[in-house]
């Protein structure tokens, strides 16, 4: 499926690790040059970790402006995971090169900001812009993440990227929980909670 390239100065806006139970929420921002085209753009997701690393790699050198930026473990669980994932998006769009004109972002809402903006469900799908930004958002939380695992390496974060398999909640359970884990989620707390009780 073609898709969609938007206006000119059009900035998609993407952001990768909402779910997981460790490490930061990263987004990233992208405006890319007509003049200069990327094949093989897509949702991130629907991509081998070899493809989505040739494209993140094309994208930072073919994009007129791109930025990754993130929200912390201790604001995910100061502020909790939406505003979190919000503010590493403004922070995206702020860090830009150049100002966009319109921003576009994946999914159903936008941060509070001054930027001209829509949200587009399942954008990472339908428009290049925002393919290119959940590309870059996830190769980076995924450097990040294998990063952690040489510091953590009883956690398995290489291999499952902070998520809650079935692996990591028996590392948690085993070790407890190391200082990347969000506290405020559930089976993290549960862990925590567990732990004062002997």
């Amino acid at each position: 499926m073609e898709l969609h390239w938007g206006p000119s100065g059009l900035c998609g806006v993407d952001e990768a690790g909402r779910g997981p139970l460790a490490g930061p929420v990263v987004a990233a921002a992208v405006m890319l040059d007509p003049a200069r085209p990327i094949d093989g753009l897509r949702d991130s997701k629907k991509l081998s970790a070899a493809a989505r690393e040739r494209l993140a790699e094309e994208i930072r050198t073919r994009s007129a402006a791109w930025c990754v930026a993130e929200a912390s473990v201790d604001e995910i669980d100061r502020l909790n995971i939406l505003h979190a994932t919000m503010l590493a998006m403004q922070r995206a769009v702020a860090g830009l090169q150049r100002p966009p004109d319109d921003v576009w972002v994946d999914g159903n809402r936008c941060p509070d900001w001054a930027w001209r903006s829509q949200a587009v469900v399942k954008g990472d799908d339908k428009v290049a812009a925002i393919a290119a930004a959940s590309i870059l958002a996830k190769t980076s939380r995924d450097q990040f993440m294998c990063a952690l695992h040489e510091q953590y390496p009883a956690y398995g974060f290489s291999r499952h990227m902070g998520y809650g398999t079935a692996a990591h909640l028996a590392a948690l359970r085993a070790y407890g929980a190391c200082p990347q884990h969000r506290r405020s989620f559930a089976p993290v707390k549960l862990v925590l909670d567990q732990a004062t009780l002997f």
